[in-house]
């Protein structure tokens, strides 16, 4: 589809709050956050800037519905499963999630007026935990372990000049080059004999990490339901 048949499209679907909020998120996944603007949208949606302000009121109203837009792709633990799995169900959905939306990761817990579908996600995600066995405060610090594992993970993740198994020894040969002197025998020792083996892939570093965590979260549940 070239521009003009995009223009021409665009024209023909009404707009709306959410078909803005659903732009703001295609320009962020293309070109940042930093790139939401009244003017980009307007210019994406073919329309002049001050049509916008009927259907969101300012940058930050933006940035309420499209986190809100990224909470509603995030699957929302239940009571399908035990706790444990549905703790890592959501971790994986959260960093997949985020993998498509890296611009969020920064932003998921700074809105000071949450949409139904954040609410709706941290209510169930708590609800979880709690039926788990936790008292209160127990939940509490295991929501804020496991999202600050899921998200320091996801940021990690979308800043490493690789992805996935296939280009780790192009990228991390030079660098062994640099450890190869005997200046730095432990970088050297975990470049050779961990990342450059046959099938490493940072992201498996993931359900390693996320293990140990809900190790401990289990720990907490039989020392609360003592």
């Amino acid at each position: 589809m070239n521009e003009e048949t995009r223009k021409i499209s665009a024209e023909r679907v009404p707009l709306s709050r959410g078909r803005v909020l659903r732009c703001a998120v295609g320009v962020a996944d293309e070109s940042g956050i930093g790139a939401v603007t009244m003017r980009s949208l307007a210019q994406a949606l073919n329309t002049k800037p001050m049509s916008l302000y009927h259907y969101v009121a300012n940058k930050s109203e933006i940035l309420d519905g499209i986190i809100d837009i990224v909470f509603s792709e995030i699957e929302t633990p239940s009571d399908r499963g035990g706790w444990r799995s549905e703790m890592s169900r959501r971790a994986a959905s959260v960093r997949q999630v985020l993998g498509r939306h890296s611009w969020a990761i920064g932003l998921l817990e700074s809105r000071t007026s949450p949409g139904p579908a954040t609410l709706q996600h941290h209510n169930a995600t708590l609800g979880t935990l709690r039926r788990a066995g936790l008292s209160v405060k127990s939940a509490a610090h295991a929501y804020a372990l496991l999202d600050s594992y899921i998200y320091g993970f996801a940021l990690q993740e979308a800043a490493l000049p690789l992805s996935g198994p296939e280009p780790v020894a192009e990228v991390a040969a030079p660098m062994v080059e640099m450890f190869a002197g005997g200046a730095y025998p432990y970088l050297f020792e975990i470049a050779t004999e961990h990342v450059l083996q046959p099938g490493y892939n940072f992201g498996d570093e993931f359900d390693i990490g996320l293990g140990v965590i809900l190790d401990a979260v289990e720990g907490w549940i039989t020392v609360d339901g003592e």
